[in-house]
């Protein structure tokens, strides 16, 4: 696809993007750089097409990319996490970045619970033991989530829709959330310490930034309950994985749901593939037909009120 000489260009880091959002973008002409583009497949496509936008779903934003772009203005991101965008480069270069925040935070949130609830009731597991002919009952015992207490690592969109479940579930919820000062009705906000401490599930759902890398380590896993469950729909980052696989197999945590990764794709072999209390999942938590167009809408949203906003103030 060409460029022309009467629409800018958007380039989408994938190959599709939600139809409704399509619609949203008319003026542009959209390129779509395909599955899973490797940086040298988005760097020449802004080399050859100067988008003024770039919608991101898949792959890293960074300084050299920004540079093959040339007239980029705004860089926006499908879903809420921006740590995938040199948000310093962009700020040197005067480019705008934008998530979509909350689009898909019914959508994680309800992973989370998957996940959760996987683990407390071994579904991974039995389902396996089924179908190769035994009958657990006589055995097996899984964790009751009702009286328990659920600790939440972040406070935002999802993890207040994580909380509001836990308490349908009859749960106890600490948070942690140093930007939040108020917390929902039935939520109590603590140190990360008491809840590490106190939690007999432990869900993260915080960004990633320079600070919090591999805030669950060693030391961390050392005050966690005994027998609790972590979950991370949030970014693998936030978790030091041998740690974790130490942490799962010393007893200390009962299991984990994973849902992120510190490399994307999983490398293959990986140690969590032979760890048989981790249930894994494909970074998909916000991966579902709703949030597919509450995300394409809003990263469309975005792009197209900071092209509006730059265009009054250049006139």
């Amino acid at each position: 696809m060409s460029t022309t000489a009467t629409k800018p260009v958007l380039l989408v880091t994938a190959a599709d993007l939600a139809p409704q959002a399509l619609d949203m973008l008319g003026d542009f002409e959209v390129v779509f750089a395909g599955k899973q583009p490797t940086e040298g497949d988005i760097v020449a496509l802004c080399a050859r097409h100067k988008p003024v936008a770039i919608i991101v779903r898949y792959g890293k934003i960074n300084a050299r990319i920004m540079d093959a772009a040339g007239n980029l203005q705004v860089i926006s991101k499908h879903g809420s996490g921006i740590d995938v965008i040199d948000q310093d480069a962009a700020a040197a270069r005067g480019i705008a970045v934008r998530a979509a925040a909350g689009a898909n935070a019914a959508a994680v949130a309800e992973h989370a619970w998957a996940l959760i609830l996987a683990c407390a009731k071994s579904v991974p597991l039995l389902d396996a033991r089924m179908r190769a002919g035994h009958w657990d009952k006589a055995t097996h015992k899984s964790i009751e989530l009702d009286g328990r207490t659920l600790g939440l690592v972040g406070l935002g969109a999802i993890g207040r829709r994580a909380a509001a479940i836990g308490l349908a579930f009859g749960m106890r919820v600490l948070a942690f959330d140093p930007y939040t000062k108020e917390a929902p009705a039935g939520v109590k906000l603590v140190t990360l310490g008491e809840l590490y401490a106190q939690s007999d599930v432990v869900s993260l759902h915080c960004p990633l930034t320079a600070e919090n890398r591999k805030m669950l380590n060693r030391d961390a896993f050392t005050c966690f309950k005994p027998g609790a469950i972590l979950v991370n729909t949030a970014r693998g980052g936030l978790i030091d994985e041998q740690a974790l696989v130490e942490a799962l197999a010393s007893g200390r945590l009962r299991a984990a749901g994973l849902d992120s990764f510190d490399v994307e794709p999983m490398t293959t072999p990986h140690p969590f593939q032979g760890v048989a209390n981790i249930i894994l999942s494909p970074h998909i938590g916000g991966v579902s037909d709703a949030a597919y167009v509450n995300m394409g809408k809003g990263a469309a949203a975005n792009v197209l009120a900071v092209i509006e906003e730059r265009t009054r103030t250049a006139a």
